[in-house]
């Protein structure tokens, strides 16, 4: 019979052996009774308590002849004790759930490390450092076993504990279990310490492709004969209890993920690893089946890890659509997309994928930032307390209290906002008796809890409570109101005629033109709109609402269509259109004008072509919120109908600004600058201004490149846009007699106004036609005479140097232009250096020198990955050194000015020194000592604190120059290195101080 046999039938046997009542420690002990004891089916005591007896026996402290406290002995009696806890954790298959369930910390902790000690673990040697591969499969087993409870009490530490109610107080117990708590807490700071290694010795665990096995009574008892008594036997590959690779595996990765999981709460890049270790931990349960003897894992605890896996790092294969709910709600709330929020519950109405625990988990978070000042939230958390109570209702649950403490005070957006929920939730042609009869039973509760009749009636006239209750039940409500009516009224005169609103055509009418403001089906509204005209013919529908707006240049075409259910169709479906493209929703949108497209194009060829460039517009504007965003360039089709709008040449057709804007930004932004360039028609270029300035852009850009004399165009530019940003002049006589000169704002001398001008650029991406435009800015800037700091940007030597009539251009409107253009154009890149540098010129400039340095830092940080590389010469320019010196030295930093004068091509001594010897200093003065690399001003520095009797100071100047990498006898390359690793730490100290 093997080993493993063995073992087996020893552990399954059940052949009775009771110990005496009295002494049965003793006896185990002396008379080796533990493996029948063991073999009871109800051992009394039972085998975690028998590991504790035998611990707390075996580390009692001796006392000497003297009475001094000793350390345990280690003679026979005390190894034996260990040894019988070792054998009744073998017993117990050395599951680390029973044992950490029912031992403490420090017993487990002591009854490991004798499980060590036992295996032949050298003592004091790092487990990371030994081969596991090289190990005997016992020992490697061993090493496993304890990483593994290090990490897993790690993991448990982080828990809340509920706290027991403590029992009458007795001073001997207090002072244990103090003690205990003490232990507890320096056991457990090593094993943080310890973590990393631990974490390292279990990854290694999972290159193993061999067996392990693991120590049974048999093989310790083996252990503890004479070494030549042993014959290698526990040493071989079948000592012990077989462990299999897979089960090894499974456990490991489970606990593996359980710590990373843990770690992710303070970096949350962790949580990869966390998931990709759930996930093979389930892969492996899957191949070794959920019956296995040696691997128990909690797979309900499994399944919650790997679901929140998915939602904290959604996987990189799947899009949106693939997200499931919880991922979706997670990262909608840490983005603050609250409204998406309430959407995913909405739908979630209809499938029930989210349990109820999971939304008011969600409610009571935002209930919680809202309580913490955030009023905006206040809407939000009323709209998804909505949703839940909908969702109660249908699943037949009762209204909560929270529900009926936000409905105390409702208006109509509430009640609104209430019926959408209520009709997107419930598909009335599908949904159950049951659930129909839950939904209508709660609209009529709503309605007999509200006092206002207004709201009853938006209820009352809704398509899905009409759609819900019969109208027999409808009748009985409006009894129900009719006696209750007096009594809410009392204040009030009595509203008879409500009760014949049902029957009457004004109802009707009201009821259809509510349901016409919230409808975005177009065929919907063409059927409201029949049955409209078809009750009044006096009426003009498309001014039931305000908010339908149409742009003046359509609506005189649509307002002289004759028949009025054509014109008013034709009205509402292009504002409605409008209306969704403009809040983003392109479906609806494209849906409404696609309607409205095939309506027109049987009566009117001019409104036909109106529509085609609507939903032209429609596409831009899909293409650049989706595709557009990540880079990919636009079908060719989209392309060649841009082209094909800003060719059209049809007369008497009505034109939005808007459109052509879009337009020439689409081409370029999508750098078709061939085309603005050489193939746009010459027509274009004298009728379309917004075309005149996309060719001018787009001929700039390609002659970049090229010799500063061959830039006619660019010359072509600078003009058209001087005289966008000139006044025209006007003289007044007042009455006095003396003629004032007026100066007109919006001139209309240039091919466009400055705002419309702005309202293009804001419209443009790519980046070198941005950077040309603000170049041209800052160009006109700085030409002004009056200009004390100029502001640099690239290719600012492209534009002419002067214009000739200096008083005819609007200088404040252009200062204003500049500081827009920056602002946006950081909006769309808040990592480009050289716009970083405008913006910090212009707070120079305007003597804000914190945000200046600000911005100079910030310009020198995106372009060496925050100082860790040399920061381009191109970018902190002498210039650019020179303006940060005098910000600080504005702000009283001397010492930031001497360190910043090492940065110039020749270094700057005079100021350097001037600075120094200023006393008034904001800085940390000699805490930057270590940042100067130049051992002229260190000796100045040595020579100055000396000078003033500053002995401390001066010591912290002596040991900085005292450093062998300053040596002025070293190679170039080590003064090189030495001069970049102080500039790396001082800009990276300022970084901090000033971001």
């Amino acid at each position: 019979m093997s080993a493993e046999a063995a073992d087996r039938e020893a552990a399954t046997s059940s052949r009775p052996c009771t110990p005496p009542q009295t002494c049965w420690f003793e006896f185990l002990l002396e008379e080796s009774l533990l493996e029948k004891h063991l073999r009871k089916a109800c051992p009394d005591p039972a085998p975690v308590e028998l590991i504790v007896q035998f611990l707390e026996q075996a580390s009692k402290p001796s006392v000497n002849e003297q009475n001094q406290v000793q350390p345990p002995p280690d003679n026979k009696r005390n190894r034996i004790l260990k040894l019988l806890a070792l054998k009744v954790a073998a017993h117990l298959k050395w599951d680390l759930d029973i044992l950490e369930k029912s031992l403490s910390v420090p017993v487990l902790n002591m009854l490991l490390n004798e499980l060590l000690c036992i295996s032949k673990v050298p003592a004091g040697t790092r487990h990371v450092d030994m081969d596991l591969a090289a190990l005997p499969p016992t020992t490697a087993m061993a090493i496993l076993l304890y990483n593994r409870w290090a990490i897993r009490t790690i993991v448990q530490s982080s828990f809340p504990v509920k706290q027991a109610k403590p029992g009458p107080p007795q001073l001997n117990v207090m002072n244990q279990m103090q003690q205990e708590k003490e232990l507890t807490e320096n056991i457990l700071k090593v094993l943080k310490e310890q973590a990393a290694d631990s974490i390292l010795v279990l990854e290694a665990a999972l290159k193993l492709n061999k067996d392990l096995y693991v120590h049974t009574m048999r093989t310790l008892d083996l252990l503890a004969m004479e070494p030549g008594m042993v014959n290698g036997e526990t040493d071989s590959s079948t000592a012990g209890l077989k462990i299999k690779t897979e089960e090894m595996q499974c456990q490991v990765c489970y606990d593996l993920g359980a710590v990373y999981f843990q770690q992710g709460s303070t970096n949350s890049a962790v949580y990869e690893n966390a998931r990709e270790k759930f996930f093979r931990t389930k892969e492996l349960i899957a191949e070794i089946g959920s019956l296995s003897l040696h691997c128990t894992i909690d797979e309900k605890r499994l399944a919650g890890y790997c679901q929140a896996c998915d939602v904290l790092v959604p996987s990189s294969d799947n899009n949106s659509q693939q997200l499931t709910p919880y991922s979706q709600v997670h990262i909608c709330l840490r983005s603050g997309n609250y409204q998406e929020v309430v959407q995913i519950f909405i739908e979630d109405n209809l499938t029930f994928t989210l349990p109820a625990q999971f939304r008011q988990s969600v409610l009571r978070e935002l209930f919680q930032k809202a309580q913490q000042g955030n009023e905006a939230l206040d809407e939000v958390c009323f709209k998804v307390c909505v949703c839940n109570t909908v969702h109660d209702i249908l699943e037949g649950r009762t209204v909560s209290v929270q529900f009926n403490q936000l409905f105390l005070r409702p208006n109509k957006e509430k009640i609104d906002f209430l019926l959408e929920v209520c009709s997107r939730s419930v598909n009335v042609e599908k949904a159950s008796d049951s659930l129909k009869g839950n939904m209508a039973a709660f609209l009529k509760n709503v309605c007999l809890g509200l006092e206002d009749l207004q709201y009853v009636f938006m209820i009352s006239s809704h398509e899905l409570f009409i759609t819900l209750l019969k109208d027999e039940e409808r009748k009985l409500l409006v009894d129900q109101m009719r006696k209750r009516a007096p009594r809410v009224n009392l204040c009030i005169k009595p509203v008879t005629s409500f009760y014949d609103i049902p029957a009457s055509a004004s109802v009707n009418i009201g009821q259809l033109e509510h349901q016409l403001i919230l409808s975005v089906d177009p065929w919907r509204i063409r059927q409201i709109l029949i049955e409209l005209h078809g009750m009044t013919s006096d009426r003009q529908f498309w001014t039931v609402s305000n908010k339908w707006e149409v742009p003046s240049v359509y609506s005189g075409v649509i307002l002289g269509i004759k028949d009025n259910l054509t014109r008013d169709l034709v009205y509402i479906l292009m504002a409605k259109g409008l209306h969704c493209s403009n809040v983003k929703d392109f479906p609806h949108a494209k849906q409404l004008f696609a309607a409205c497209l095939e309506l027109v194009t049987e009566f009117s060829p001019k409104l036909r072509q109106v529509m085609l460039n609507e939903m032209l517009l429609l596409d831009i504007h899909t293409h650049e919120a989706g595709m557009g965003q990540s880079g990919e360039r636009p079908p060719s089709d989209l392309i060649s109908r841009v082209r094909g709008y800003l060719e059209m040449r049809l007369p008497d057709i009505p034109l939005r600004q808007v459109v052509a804007e879009e337009c020439v930004a689409f081409m370029l932004n999508w750098r078709e600058n061939e085309y603005l360039t050489l193939q746009v028609p010459a027509f274009l270029l004298q009728s379309n201004p917004y075309v005149k300035l996309g060719q001018l852009l787009a001929a700039t850009c390609k002659e970049l490149p090229g010799p500063k004399e061959s830039r006619r165009t660019a010359k072509d530019l600078w003009e058209v846009v001087v005289q966008i940003c000139s006044v025209s002049n006007q003289h007044k006589r007042g009455n006095d007699g003396r003629v004032s000169l007026i100066k007109q704002r919006e001139s209309t001398l240039g091919i466009m106004y400055r705002s419309e001008l702005l309202s293009f650029i804001k419209k443009l991406r790519e980046p070198l036609v941005l950077t040309i435009i603000l170049s041209l800015f800052v160009k006109l800037h700085n030409v002004r005479e009056d200009i004390v700091n100029d502001i640099t940007a690239e290719h600012i030597s492209i534009w002419p140097s002067s214009i000739p009539n200096l008083q005819s251009v609007d200088f404040e409107a252009v200062a204003i232009t500049v500081k827009e253009l920056v602002r946006y154009t950081l909006s769309i890149n808040p990592n480009n250096h050289a716009w970083l540098i405008i913006q910090a010129d212009i707070y120079f400039a305007t003597n804000q020198h914190s945000a200046a340095l600000h911005y100079y830092l910030q310009a020198g940080a995106v372009c060496s990955d925050f100082f860790n590389k040399a920061v381009p010469p191109d970018v902190y320019t002498d210039q650019v050194i020179k303006r940060m010196i005098k910000c600080c030295s504005l702000l009283n930093c001397h010492t930031q000015v001497a360190i910043l004068c090492q940065f110039l091509r020749e270094i700057d001594y005079k100021t350097a020194f001037k600075s120094l010897q200023e006393q008034n200093s904001h800085d940390a003065m000699d805490s930057y000592y270590d940042c100067i690399w130049d051992v002229t001003i260190l000796e100045y520095l040595t020579y100055l604190h000396h000078k003033r009797g500053e002995t401390d100071k001066r010591q912290i100047a002596i040991k900085a120059i005292g450093q062998t990498e300053l040596n002025a006898s070293n190679p170039e390359e080590v003064l090189q290195l030495a001069a970049q690793r102080r500039k790396k730490k001082f800009l990276q100290a300022m970084a901090k101080l000033y971001f």
